[in-house]
């Protein structure tokens, strides 16, 4: 499982606009945190998208939360900042290459879903509240 930058400045983010009473701004969060602004907008978008955030428009918008910060799991920041759940081995990048012929028939397979059920569970019951 790879977590990338998008990830981390997602988080960041979140912080940064829970703490603040007012909504705030890609620009401001940019230079607060000392990201590109374009790719923050981007994690601010998709975050938006997925209802953790709402985009206030006009000349004191930005963003604020929709969600109280215990109602915020982890999982669901990383997939909306990452696009995808967040994988323990993604076997269909090896289709072509598995020495089995299928996806999901080796002998590891019955490991790989258990040990992903587990992190599924651990990442959902893991609140933005819990680790800010």
């Amino acid at each position: 499982m790879l977590l990338t930058r998008a990830t981390e400045y997602a988080l960041l983010s979140l912080d940064t606009i829970r703490q603040s009473e007012k909504p705030i701004g890609a620009e401001q969060l940019a230079n607060e945190l000392c990201i590109p602004k374009s790719f923050l907008a981007k994690i601010l978008q998709n975050l938006a998208r997925a209802g953790i955030l709402e985009s206030k428009k006009g000349a004191q918008g930005g963003f604020i939360l929709m969600k109280e910060i215990d109602e915020i799991s982890v999982r669901e920041i990383i997939i909306a900042a990452e696009g995808k759940a967040p994988a323990v081995f993604d076997c269909t990048q090896y289709a072509a290459t598995c020495p089995n012929g299928s996806i999901g028939t080796c002998s590891i397979s019955p490991f790989l879903a258990t040990f992903q059920r587990k992190v599924d569970d651990f990442l959902d019951g893991l609140m933005l509240g819990d680790i800010i």
